[in-house]
């Protein structure tokens, strides 16, 4: 396992993402992420778990924006 100096850092089009990912999360925590801790900040393993949760439980917006996450 690599130190976390050396990991590398997530491309342009992945940080654009879990950017948006961490902003709908913060949004729509408490319709659509109840069951997770309030300060999760989103990796990129956590993007199914998002998008499943803004489809599920989230309104068209959020529909939309996970839309965008699955580009």
């Amino acid at each position: 396992m690599m130190p976390d100096a050396q990991m590398e850092s997530p491309s342009p089009a992945m940080a654009g993402k879990l950017a948006l990912a961490q902003s709908a999360f913060g949004r729509f925590h408490t319709r659509c992420f109840w069951f997770l801790r309030e300060d999760l900040q989103v990796r990129e393993a956590d993007l199914e778990t998002i998008v499943h949760g803004l489809r599920a439980h989230g309104n068209r917006e959020a529909f939309l924006i996970a839309a965008e996450l699955c580009r």
